[in-house]
């Protein structure tokens, strides 16, 4: 089949029906949050090596692969999807993946994606705006001005952070670019830090060894009173801190580091100071929660996912800069059929990131915040936050069921306990739970505790919804315990 605007029009036709479809019936809760059946039988339905092999597919037999592959999918906007840090996105973002979709502007170098590049500053500027470390008047402004905030758009949180700490080493180390790392480099970083933390510091050659750990407290906190032993320590070893992490918030719990501590210890040591802020940097944009990240003037960079509660499709992430000559030398290499002279009209990412054929992402943003606008993505976040203190007030004054700690951002870990505390057992009424296919919810262990987990992401998931899942959790619960018993019973 040939790409004219006729089949694109007849293509479009009849998957927007189908996703509109999907879309309403999702959001009433008709069907299983997320059903789940052998890969190859799911590649059967979709005809998937039939195309693969001999093509053919036409908007006329779409529905033989898109019909299979939307009822196997997860139902982002369940009311029962509570599962992961992974947007319910609005509906507006998704255009702008279609329209990228169809012009597959590369925006790296300004020529190449000119609109798309122009939305992408204009976000970053937005974000800066919003942590504090924009002073110029306008958000469209692109001049440079000395002192002011930079920052890019990354295609995830994992490249944001090997992003900020790649600007920590140009700021400890700056010729490692042309001679390599230094063996004296560490980084310090919550036990509980994000996972691509300690693969960024693998990534850079600084090897697993550099991470040097600091401790958190039973709620997965880090304790900053254990900086200074610690750096002391490093430092008598012949070691030099790169840079110090915290965590805001914590991927398993949603609670926040001291900010404001760690800042201050960082700014007294002239250390540099990076905020893993993927999920928790939402709450900048909330008045009444603003509060969570006291001291993040204190940073040296932030990375900030918009994939996660500010309702984009995947994936869009920032890395943020107080400076942005921080952000400038990062990167020091040269290609001559990129870097070149030539009469420029607006400005390149390309010197500023990781990737070189990077998607226009900022557009994502762009449209949720063209829908809603900033005061309807903060009440969003508000909303959100608010519903989840009071989902955990509902959960806690169950005699059956136990909160760890009072929520700070949209996460909650909780436990069922009437009939055990084991981990198995919470992770098994975890499974039969997502079985059933009503809800999604996860699951995570916290100071060697197993805890069902939820993350409040979507608008329809109401306190009807919450005691729907209570009362399913007891009714898994009640099975799993008579199972046990009937097995012990004929051993």
């Amino acid at each position: 089949m040939k790409s004219t605007p006729t089949s694109l029009s007849k293509f479009g036709n009849i998957i927007l029906k189908k996703l509109t479809t999907y879309f309403g019936e999702s959001q009433e809760g008709k069907g299983k949050v997320l059903q789940q059946i052998p890969p190859t039988e799911m590649a059967a339905q979709m005809n998937l090596e039939s195309f693969i092999r001999n093509g053919g597919l036409t908007p006329e037999n779409v529905h033989t692969f898109l019909d299979p592959y939307l009822e196997n999918s997860q139902q982002m906007h369940h009311p029962g999807y509570m599962g992961h840090q992974v947007a319910v996105p609005h509906i507006a973002s998704g255009m702008a993946d279609m329209i990228h979709g169809v012009i597959n502007n590369p925006m790296a170098i300004y020529e190449m994606g000119p609109s798309a590049a122009v939305l992408e500053g204009t976000i970053v500027n937005w974000m800066l705006e919003k942590v504090g470390w924009f002073r110029v008047e306008s958000i469209t402004d692109f001049s440079p001005i000395e002192n002011n905030g930079g920052g890019v758009l990354t295609h995830g949180g994992s490249l944001a952070n090997l992003t900020a700490l790649l600007a920590a080493r140009a700021q400890a180390a700056p010729n490692a670019w042309e001679e390599g790392n230094p063996d004296d480099l560490v980084v310090l970083c919550p036990e509980v830090s994000h996972y691509s933390v300690a693969r960024a510091i693998s990534i850079m050659g600084l090897g697993k060894q550099a991470a040097i750990p600091v401790p958190v407290n039973r709620f997965e906190i880090m304790q900053p009173e254990h900086l200074q032993p610690i750096f002391t320590k490093v430092k008598n070893e012949g070691k030099r801190v790169m840079a110090v992490i915290a965590n805001a918030c914590a991927t398993s719990t949603g609670l926040y580091d001291p900010i404001d501590e760690i800042g201050q210890f960082c700014n007294e040591n002239n250390l540099w100071f990076h905020v893993d802020g993927a999920h928790g940097a939402a709450a900048l944009l909330s008045q009444n929660d603003r509060y969570l990240l006291k001291g993040i003037e204190r940073a040296d960079s932030l990375i900030w996912d918009t994939h996660k509660m500010l309702r984009t499709t995947t994936l869009c992430a920032a890395v943020l800069f107080k400076n942005q000559k921080h952000l400038a030398q990062t990167f020091r290499q040269k290609g001559s059929y990129i870097f070149h002279e030539k009469e420029q009209v607006g400005f390149d990412m390309m010197p500023y990131a990781i990737e070189c054929t990077k998607a226009g992402l900022g557009s994502k943003l762009f449209w949720v915040l063209a829908a809603e606008g900033e005061q309807g993505l903060s009440q969003f976040v508000e909303n959100q936050l608010l519903k989840t203190r009071q989902f955990y007030k509902l959960i806690q004054s169950h005699p059956d069921f136990m909160c760890p700690y009072e929520p700070q951002m949209n996460i909650l870990c909780f436990q069922y306990i009437k009939h055990s505390l084991e981990n198995d057992h919470q992770l098994a009424i975890r499974n039969a739970i997502i079985k059933r296919g009503n809800y999604y919810i996860s699951s995570a262990e916290v100071n060697g505790r197993r805890y069902l987990r939820f993350v409040l992401l979507n608008q329809l998931t109401t306190a009807e919804t919450i005691k729907g899942l209570m009362r399913e959790i007891v009714e898994v619960a009640e099975e799993i315990d008579f199972n046990q018993n009937q097995n012990q019973n004929q051993n």
